[in-house]
């Protein structure tokens, strides 16, 4: 049963604390400091929402579980309205103020004072909800155990301590359970009570559609926008995520995140996909001798904003316009990127002076992926595809958009209702599509362990490493 009154105690001095922040805060630069003192928003939000539902036995992809959301997200709402509108008789109302929806005569004609605009969010919480101990905002659990990395390097499995107390009280608790709940994720093919299975669901027993009901539920009573993945399964189609986006926007959510399965390919080991193996691509005839290089030689410098930073690739070219060489620069960056990158650009200098086509050398580099980041609308996956990216654009033969596997994605948005790929459409899974996202999952930078996509960022719940683009 929910403690309403510890609630309300909870917010007030959240509320009080958040505004505190706004004052005692250094800024970066004056016009963040201007404009975050103009409207003071203090971006209050919850984390831990699955571990409620559990602790009262709701499922999550259920309308008890909506309908215990809203009334959740509707108190901290007053509550934070209230709050704030008391600090503001102490401390003034924010600078903004003046003109802005509050300032609304009601009904008996008198305005309501706040000292925060906007006060509600759902952030991401990926290192303070690991910190706490809690689920992260209002996403369901991802996994019911999973491996950490301590400091010795000893890997420990770790299983949610709910689950653990209700197995072990049920009597079917072991260490081989968990460690391959570790593996797997789910419960849905494991022989336990019926009950256990539907109160401890995981991102991928949950159907997208139900992913979205949940986000809208939580939506109706926050200020800015809802921190969520909609986890997809691995072959869902254009129509099924355009689907989505349509539900989030018929029922007011502010933004949207999708995950598919193995969208971000982690496979150590690959070709391109050109299913030939490099004994039949060795060719039999002389061993090639790369061209020397010219005493003078013009080129090009592309700039690639990747997930280490800026990236400088200098293409030079020969007479007949066909790259020649390449440099890379990656900023003021040094020690491991910057040597690797070097030692990519030497090998790509290489084949091209010995005749190897682009169109090989940027079919080999293009998808690779670590740190992903955006750049004016393109996704450039690592260095590697930001060297790839720069070649392309300076080949004969394409154009500003690439060849037909390029990483820019364009959707076209059809209505369509959300068929989930792993279950019957009312949030029935089969868990079958959890196994395939640990297979293609993006490998954390720091431990190498397959990261989790929640809330919009990516989290490794091993060392704690996250990111959000």
């Amino acid at each position: 049963m929910m403690n309403w009154e510890r609630l309300d105690e909870t917010v007030d001095i959240a509320v009080h604390m958040l505004d505190y922040v706004i004052d005692m805060n250094n800024y970066p630069i004056p016009e963040i400091e201007e404009m975050s003192k103009k409207t003071r928003r203090i971006g209050l939000g919850v984390m831990g929402l699955s571990d409620l539902l559990i602790e009262m036995g709701i499922r999550y992809d259920s309308d008890e579980a909506l309908e215990m959301s809203r009334e959740l997200m509707r108190r901290i709402q007053e509550r934070t309205y209230h709050a704030s509108s008391e600090l503001a008789q102490i401390r003034g109302s924010f600078p903004a103020w003046e003109g802005s929806i509050y300032n609304n005569p009601g009904p008996d004609g008198a305005s309501q004072p706040m000292r925060n605009s906007a006060p509600t969010t759902i952030a991401p919480t990926g290192t303070i909800s690991i910190i706490a101990g809690a689920s992260s905002g209002v996403e369901p659990l991802f996994a019911l155990s999973y491996v950490r990395n301590v400091m010795d390097n000893t890997r420990l499995v770790e299983g949610n301590p709910y689950f653990e107390a209700v197995a072990r009280q049920e009597g079917f608790y072991s260490q081989e359970l968990m460690e391959d709940l570790a593996q797997t994720g789910s419960l849905e093919t494991l022989d336990i009570p019926a009950w256990v299975k539907d109160v401890f669901r995981v991102s991928h027993d949950i159907s997208p559609d139900w992913h979205v009901k949940m986000q809208g539920a939580v939506q109706e009573y926050i200020d800015n926008s809802v921190s969520k993945t909609i986890n997809f399964p691995h072959d869902a189609t254009v129509e099924q995520i355009a689907g989505a986006y349509m539900q989030a926007y018929e029922l007011g959510c502010k933004g949207i995140t999708v995950y598919r399965d193995g969208s971000k390919d982690g496979q150590v080991l690959s070709t391109g996909g050109t299913g030939q193996s490099a004994e039949e691509g060795l060719e039999t005839g002389e061993p090639r001798t790369p061209r020397q290089r010219p005493q003078s030689i013009r080129g090009v410098t592309e700039r690639v904003r990747t997930g280490h930073g800026n990236m400088y690739v200098t293409i030079n070219f020969d007479d007949a316009d066909t790259p020649f060489e390449l440099f890379g620069n990656l900023g003021k960056a040094g020690g491991c990127d910057s040597a690797q990158l070097e030692a990519i650009s030497r090998l790509v200098s290489l084949a091209l002076r010995s005749g190897i086509e682009p169109d090989t050398v940027i079919e080999q580099l293009r998808g690779i992926t670590c740190c992903p980041a955006w750049d004016e609308g393109t996704l450039v996956r690592s260095g590697p595809d930001a060297v790839a990216l720069a070649l392309q654009r300076h080949t004969v033969g394409h154009d500003e958009d690439g060849p037909s596997n390029s990483n820019e994605v364009q959707l076209k948005f059809t209505p369509h209702l959300i068929a989930n790929g792993n279950g019957d459409g009312n949030g029935n899974g089969n868990g079958n599509g959890h196994a395939q996202e640990i297979l293609n999952a993006r490998k954390c930078p720091e431990c190498n362990t397959p990261v989790i996509f929640e809330e919009g960022c990516m989290k490794c719940i091993a060392c704690s490493w996250n990111k959000c683009d």
